[in-house]
């Protein structure tokens, strides 16, 4: 049985990552990307789906185990330390950076008296659904199926029963005992060995060296560190791609249908996770996500999807895997995104701020990016009118999002300003005239004055948290009554007394809730308050004016990170536990943004806010 979300942490290597549990249970890692098959899918079923559990002995019984995490330092090796009746002993989980194949290092470390562990190695292809041919070669336990194989190299001495690996074994003070698991194609040979202790040294050493640029020393220090350092785990180093999170499926509402695969690249992530490392120092990732979104669009403007793979790939074909049972029973299981078909209208103006932004902060886009805004304002010049299926990947009928034609506008308005602040070629005139036009039509068509605030789509009472967004963009400045009248709305029909903001209305009459019938986004049931809505909130309430609210909200949110640091895409106020795919970037980036203005740590590298 899987842990609660906020029970794991994640280690990886920049290519892949895992999720291990406070119970000492590695239980999700996809070998060798991020978006290759799981060989442990414990996560989204239980240990016969494959699962490596590390752990005392005693500790699912009432002996008075303890148990304590921390990442070491700044960086990603993780320590869970366990204490019992008669010693105190610490397992450190890391990945090494690759030289070669893929690997996960565990070492135990006896710091007093002595504590019994066991050991219960279930490995499984194929998302669990493939169990190896498990043999030793050479000291080695080695499990082959089709194209894959995984050698273990420990001086534990494990025992085959029935489809799982076990041991039982003793740590003393002073004595470290390492154990390697190496993923290798099947028809290679063994692969090269990795010893673990130079290898911690070199990961320590690594997370050392990378975090030198970064300069901020606020308040909020350690959350906004430990977010960058998650983002980065979420980058896919050879291309530069940032996955959203490293999981698929794990549920919006428990035993839902809520259930998607974020193992994959959105462009409206784009932006602004391009401003949070440029403004960390990051240039070098910022450069390598740019350059791999520059990649991923190049072709026709009318062909640009809202995510690509890692590498850039275009078809994220939606499949269920129905042998899993579900994180606590939630169904369908799905591998791959079926959303990446859909007509989303923001995109285009999340790639024009990401355009502009690498201009004004000094990063040379390549010159075919440059020549396809030309024709990418031409095709949004066409189809801007149309509804479509917003910035949620609703999968109801399209509508007119306010949120879409606000974004839409924001192309046109950067293009606009790429000619007057940066001698941009391109027809001013009218790209201002098409600026110009959705600007009214959205304040005419997308704005309830009776209630005083902008709605989700046209003709319809219902909100949407990424309304909070418009001051952010320039499309009205922050003291605009429609503006402060827009976040008050949220505030009063979507936000929780503690300020947890749902994204929209998921029933007929009233905000997201946990439970419910068929909503308007054509999937029934209910979902969390979404986080990264939660610190749009605060964001927004700084931007108009609300320094001591937003604030107290911030502060609030993070006290909902686990005790590593990390945070879900969503949280249920009810239950009090994090939802969703984890760790979530889109929920990391703006902690980062909203950290660092109310610490007034602003830099040149800062999103203009207004015109």
């Amino acid at each position: 049985m899987p842990g609660r979300i906020e029970d794991y942490a994640l280690v990886g290597d920049l290519l892949t990552a895992a999720l291990v549990g406070r119970d000492g249970s590695l239980d999700w890692l996809c070998l060798p990307r991020f978006d290759s098959p799981a060989c442990f899918a414990a996560l989204l079923g239980d240990e016969n789906n494959g699962r490596w559990l590390i752990a005392p002995a005693d500790a699912d019984t009432d002996q008075g185990v303890t148990v304590r995490r921390r990442y070491r330092g700044d960086s990603l090796v993780l320590e869970t330390e366990w204490e019992t009746a008669t010693g105190r002993a610490t397992v450190v989980d890391f990945m090494p950076r690759r030289d070669g194949a893929p690997s996960v290092v565990r070492i135990v470390e006896g710091h007093s008296g002595t504590v019994d562990l066991h050991m219960d190695l279930r490995l499984r292809f194929e998302y669990g659904s493939v169990v190896p041919w498990m043999h030793r070669v050479d000291g080695q336990l080695t499990g082959i199926a089709g194209p894959e194989s995984v050698w273990l190299t420990t001086p534990v001495a494990l025992t085959g029963q029935g489809e799982s690996h076990i041991a039982d074994f003793t740590v003393t003070a002073g004595e470290r005992i390492p154990s390697v698991l190496t993923w290798q194609p099947s028809h290679l040979p063994a692969p090269d060995p990795v010893d673990p202790f130079d290898a911690l040294r070199r990961t320590e050493e690594y997370w050392k060296q990378w975090l030198r640029p970064f300069s901020y020393d606020g308040t909020y220090r350690d959350a906004v560190v430990r977010s960058l350092i998650t983002l980065k785990a979420l980058t896919y180093e050879p291309t530069g791609g940032i996955v959203a999170a490293p999981t698929t499926s794990l549920p919006e509402q428990p035993g839902g249908v809520r259930n998607w695969d974020y193992r994959y690249c959105w462009l409206r992530d784009a932006g602004m996770t391009l401003e949070a490392l440029l403004r960390s120092g990051f240039t070098a990732e910022a450069q390598a996500w740019r350059g791999w979104l520059e990649r991923a669009v190049a072709g026709r403007p009318k062909d640009i999807q809202i995510m690509y793979g890692i590498g850039g790939e275009r078809r994220l074909t939606e499949w269920t895997a129905d042998w899993l049972a579900g994180y606590e029973d939630s169904r369908p299981v799905r591998i791959g995104n079926g959303a990446a078909a859909q007509q989303q209208l923001d995109v285009p103006g999340e790639l024009m701020e990401t355009l502009a932004l690498t201009v004004r902060c000094g990063l040379r886009p390549e010159r075919h990016l440059l020549s396809l805004q030309q024709n990418l304002l031409d095709h949004l010049e066409e189809v801007w009118s149309r509804p479509d299926q917003g910035l949620w990947e609703t999968r109801g009928e399209p509508r007119h999002h306010v949120h879409s034609k606000i974004m839409c506008w924001v192309a046109f308005d950067r293009a606009v300003r790429l000619v007057e602040e940066h001698g941009r070629p391109g027809p001013v005139a009218h790209w201002r005239e098409v600026r110009d036009r959705i600007h009214r039509e959205v304040c005419e068509r997308g704005f309830d004055p009776a209630r005083a605030t902008f709605t989700q789509s046209y003709g319809s009472r219902a909100l949407d948290a990424a309304l909070l967004l418009i001051p952010g963009t320039g499309f009205l400045p922050p003291d605009d009554p429609r503006v402060i009248g827009t976040v008050a709305a949220v505030e009063r029909e979507l936000a929780t007394e503690d300020g947890l903001v749902s994204r929209y209305s998921t029933g007929a009459g009233g905000a997201t809730s946990i439970g419910g019938a068929e909503a308007p986004d054509g999937l029934t049931g209910g979902e969390g308050a979404f986080l990264a809505c939660s610190f749009w909130l605060a964001d927004a309430l700084l931007l108009t004016g609300r320094e001591d609210d937003a604030r107290r909200l911030f502060e609030r949110l993070l006290l909902l990170r686990n005790d590593v640091g990390l945070l879900a895409e969503e949280y249920d106020p009810l239950a009090r536990r994090q939802l969703g795919n984890f760790p979530q970037a889109f929920t990391h980036v703006p902690l980062i943004r909203v950290a660092y203005e109310l610490d007034g740590h602003a830099t040149h590298h800062g999103r203009k806010l207004v015109p």
